[in-house]
């Protein structure tokens, strides 16, 4: 399948229905979903929700959606720029094996997501958000040249460890970047 992205480690691509298990070994380790959904995703949820979800948003916003990412061990995870009902403003994000993490992975697929979205799609404006707690996530959305904007307070029926610290808006405007905010 051709490349959606590619840069000096990754390749990223379209996910397609053969996918499946690569997507549930992802969703299956606990640590990826700490700060998701604070366990693992059960199999058929992958397979009825997750997938399909997927493969709709290729369909209804042909250059957005969320993309497997390839390195040279394999499969790592995915990356993602997802519509947000605002005109102009993509939201990026990421989820890595856990055997991915500490590499440098997540920045430079997500430097790479946004110079995308703001040279290739004609975006204003990239946003991400996170727990607050994600401290992890926090430095990569920093490091990839998204700026810290607000703290917010979700409800939530069954909140994780830390919700009570609340969510993290990060962002950076095409004005912004252009300025070499992401060098």
């Amino acid at each position: 399948m051709t490349a959606y992205l590619e840069t000096e480690r990754l390749v990223l691509r379209r996910f397609s229905a053969e996918d499946l298990e690569l997507l549930v070994a992802l969703d299956s380790d606990p640590e990826v979903m700490r700060y998701l959904t604070g366990q693992p995703t059960a199999r058929e949820e992958v397979e009825r929700v997750v997938l399909p979800g997927i493969l709709k948003v290729y369909a209804d916003h042909p250059q957005l959606g969320t993309f497997k990412a390839e390195a040279a061990e394999g499969f790592v995870g995915w990356f993602g720029l997802q519509p947000t009902g605002v005109p102009g403003t993509v939201d990026v994000g990421y989820r890595l094996l856990r055997s991915a993490w500490g590499k440098g992975y997540a920045t430079e697929g997500t430097r790479a997501l946004i110079a995308h979205a703001f040279t290739e799609l004609g975006m204003e404006r990239v946003i991400a958000d996170t727990m607050a707690v994600n401290h992890r996530s926090r430095a990569v959305m920093r490091r990839s040249g998204l700026r810290f904007e607000k703290v917010y307070h979700e409800r939530f029926d069954d909140p994780l460890p830390g919700t009570e610290f609340g969510e993290v808006l990060y962002a950076v405007d095409r004005v912004t970047w252009d300025a070499g905010a992401h060098e």
